[in-house]
């Protein structure tokens, strides 16, 4: 590392540290709880340090509720050393004991839906020095075996909904189903134990959109990393969070993180359902709502007497990432909402790359922001050259601080100049405000022309009666590649108001280029989606060709 790149790391941490501060997440009179997080950290990991400080500084407080249960920040704490005990003895082989290192950590696999178990296994794992896979709760059988070979699971804590999958993993893991975990760690001592020679690491899961979901790994995340949700964010301190989105993806497990470090309750439910999010943010007077888009946009859906039926005003935050947010998506959670939308731009490999406050959206509907601290965000163009001139498209380029080194099957992403590819195209305006136009490799050719099917779209977003919309580049004898628009009907469309395949042409032909026009219209019940809302345009690229 260079001198110049080492005093920019120092400014970096200096800044981040001033946020945290800013933010109330570092109280600068009180110095023992700054060394106290701090040396919990260092022990117990990133979750494992969280729960045992949290402890320390909230005590009774309500700290977590799900469906069936509600802890406090001493109750985490307390089960999750009991549990960290029982995973410091788990001894599965998984893939065979003559292919695991002595070196190696224990792996244990999480196939829990969001609820109190999921953080109390996560914390107890980085407790216990054992590292963790965060599984896709909408994984099939063959899928859910072929990640933990190729991960090294030697257990797996599931719910009892996913034990019919667990007969396709190597007979050699551990499986703990539902409360199999609670019955082992019930008696064993709810002390602090004795800290890992090195903490839980954590693998996060890519989507899976382009392929075979990659795992990502996250050895230990620095506390001034958070900075980089605060900076751009007034998250609020001593409420109550609603975290719909699901916490094995990254937006609801830093969330939740995040709101339990500001002393908050987070509130969480196994399954997604629109009327009781709102509920839930009437009744806990919630300050701050995460979402995915398609979450969002389901909540939107709710009849008018349903959702004016519930009091959200106590919101100061929607949150919202893991997929694009539409201008028109945002424009309608704005009325109802008010002016408290907030969208974070990221992925699994780069963590947060940009945020866009209400005022950018506001603004410039469709924006992803600006870098927070800590965070770069470039383009470069096709001869790897950075672009300097605004609304110049050019593939993106992150650095974070969180970025990977590497997926854990030896794989990696491109990088330039320290920076790494997000996989997405994009533009920064005259004022600097960043812009996503599409996947890399969705862009379609047509007729010569390059063409990104999220601008498209955007624009059928916004037509009267289209609730949910994807569009994708199929084979043309004509023009190489032509689109094809995937429509979902609004159910508040009557039979006169439901557009038909003309008026979606009409939209796009009254606003883009004529190469942009779909030249087929499909109309669909629902789009087919993974559990965190991405839409699978593979499935419709294969829907296409059955």
């Amino acid at each position: 590392m260079t001198v110049g790149e080492n005093i920019s790391r120092t400014m970096d941490m200096v800044r981040a540290a001033a946020v945290l501060v800013r933010r109330g997440m570092v109280q600068p009179t009180r110095p023992r709880d700054v060394l106290r997080a701090a040396r919990a950290l260092r022990r117990f990991g990133t979750f494992g340090g969280l729960a045992h400080y949290t402890a320390a500084r909230y005590g009774a407080r309500h700290a977590l509720s799900d469906d069936t249960i509600q802890l406090s920040f001493s109750e985490v704490d307390e089960q999750s050393n009991a549990r960290a005990q029982t995973l410091a003895n788990l001894r599965g082989t998984g893939a065979g004991p003559d292919e695991r290192s002595r070196e190696e950590p224990t792996v244990v696999g999480l196939l829990r839906r969001s609820s109190v178990d999921f953080v109390l296994d996560l914390a107890a794992a980085n407790k216990a020095g054992v590292r963790t896979v965060l599984l896709n709760v909408g994984f099939a059988g063959p899928q859910l075996a072929d990640v933990c070979a190729r991960e090294r699971v030697s257990a797996v804590l599931a719910d009892d909904e996913f034990a019919p999958l667990l007969s396709e993993l190597d007979p050699g893991i551990v499986q703990l189903v539902g409360s199999g975990i609670v019955e082992l760690a019930a008696g064993r001592s709810v002390s602090a134990p004795a800290p890992p020679a090195r903490p839980g690491g954590l693998v996060l899961l890519t989507s899976g959109t382009t392929g075979a979901p990659k795992g990502a790994p996250r050895e230990r995340i620095s506390p001034l990393q958070s900075a980089q949700l605060l900076d751009r964010i007034p998250w609020p301190r001593d409420s109550a969070y609603v975290v719909a989105a699901p916490l094995f993806h990254a937006t609801g497990l830093a969330t939740c993180s995040l709101g339990l470090a500001l002393g908050n309750q987070v509130v969480l439910r196994r399954r997604f359902d629109p009327r009781d999010t709102v509920h839930a943010i009437d009744v806990h007077h919630a300050k701050a709502l995460v979402v995915v888009p398609t979450m969002l946009s389901r909540i939107l859906d709710l009849r008018p007497e349903v959702l004016h039926g519930f009091d959200t005003s106590s919101l100061e935050v929607v949150f919202t990432a893991g997929s694009s947010l539409s201008p028109e998506l945002y424009r309608r959670a704005t009325r109802l909402f008010g002016d408290v939308v907030y969208n974070l731009y990221g992925s699994t490999e780069v963590a947060t790359a940009a945020v866009a406050t209400p005022a950018e959206l506001r603004r410039a509907p469709g924006t992803v922001g600006r870098p927070p601290v800590g965070c770069t965000i470039a383009a470069y163009d096709d001869c790897d050259r950075r672009i300097t001139d605004p609304d110049t498209v050019g593939t993106i380029y992150v650095s974070s601080g969180l970025s990977f080194g590497g997926y854990t099957d030896g794989r990696h992403k491109k990088s330039l100049d320290g920076l790494l590819s997000s996989g997405d195209t994009g533009h920064f305006d005259d004022e600097g405000l960043w812009f996503i136009d599409g996947r890399d490799d969705e862009m379609v050719v047509c007729g010569g022309e390059n063409v990104y099917p999220l601008e498209v779209e955007n624009v059928l977003a916004e037509v009267p009666g289209v609730r949910e919309v994807a569009v994708i580049g199929i084979p043309d004898p004509d023009f190489g590649m032509c689109l094809r628009a995937f429509i979902v009907r609004s159910d508040e469309a009557g039979a006169e108001a439901a557009p038909d395949a003309d008026r979606i042409r009409s939209a796009v032909r009254s606003r883009l280029a004529r190469h942009k026009v779909p030249r087929d219209v499909v109309f669909l019940e629902a789009l087919p989606r993974n559990e965190t809302g991405k839409v699978l345009k593979r499935a419709l690229v294969d829907m296409e060709k059955s």
